[in-house]
């Protein structure tokens, strides 16, 4: 601790009045307040507009990732299949791999887009009154 006392707030003081009356007039004190309030809205603004730039690079930044990623997965899944059609081509030839690979494929397909139309239609079920 230190022996030197805090430093307390001093009221202002009316320069000129004894009795402590104000210079001001309401007039003035009210185009003050007004003054405040205007820069006070505008850094508000301000802050609020750099705010939005944020989120705005944000989700912009996070779009192109996805973009990317969704991107390098479809890539990966190609080589997958051709791979396959190349691991199955000793065993059942060239052409009937290649068959044997679009079967399978479009099998999965369908089956996930038929999970998404059940999801959708029990999401439209939910929300009907």
């Amino acid at each position: 601790m230190t022996d030197k006392p805090a430093e307390t707030a001093v009221t202002p003081q009316a320069d000129g009045h004894e009795d402590g009356a104000p210079d001001e007039s309401v007039r003035d004190v009210f185009a003050r307040l007004y003054a405040d309030g205007r820069a006070y809205a505008a850094a508000e603004a301000d802050k609020q507009k750099a705010r939005a730039g944020l989120i705005g690079a944000g989700v912009r930044d996070a779009a192109i990732f996805a973009v990317v990623a969704i991107m390098l997965i479809f890539a990966t899944l190609v080589a997958f299949l051709i791979g396959l059609i190349i691991a199955l081509s000793p065993q059942l030839g060239p052409l009937w791999a290649t068959f044997a690979v679009l079967g399978a494929s479009l099998l999965v397909t369908t089956g996930l887009l038929l999970m998404a139309k059940a999801r959708i239609s029990r999401m439209k079920k939910a929300i009907t009154p």
